[in-house]
């Protein structure tokens, strides 16, 4: 995780999304556990509360749970789970605005393939 922190939005919901992030790219895989509060809170700085209140939205959310004196596990199918919703978010969220984007530049979906091709090749 980065320890730099953006003003735009509350750091418990930064923090939440990183922690997303790792179990999408499988830093956090199903069955391990999560970085202590503690530690968090230490290593980044951050007030205790805010990691809790982070690590509770996950819990909500059911892709971590708490086990008594053992800390936060990331849960069998969350990986999975989160790539669903993801894929939703980006369809509703970000995709209308990037076809608005390809229409206004003329692109024609057969460049608009070539181009990802490309770039797919690059990577």
């Amino acid at each position: 995780m980065q320890d730099t922190w953006r003003d735009d939005q509350p750091i418990y919901k930064q923090l939440k999304e990183r922690v997303v992030s790792l179990i999408l790219a499988e830093e956090f895989r199903a069955g391990e556990s999560l970085p202590s509060v503690r530690q968090v809170s230490s290593d980044y700085r951050i007030n205790h509360i805010t990691v809790s209140k982070a690590y509770q939205e996950l819990v909500d959310e059911g892709l971590v749970e708490k086990r008594r004196g053992l800390g936060m596990f990331v849960v069998d199918g969350a990986k999975d789970s989160l790539l669903t919703r993801e894929q939703e978010k980006f369809a509703r969220e970000e995709l209308p605005a990037f076809v608005d984007r390809i229409n206004q530049l003329g692109i024609t979906t057969e460049t608009l393939i070539e181009m990802i091709k490309q770039i797919g090749e690059q990577k």
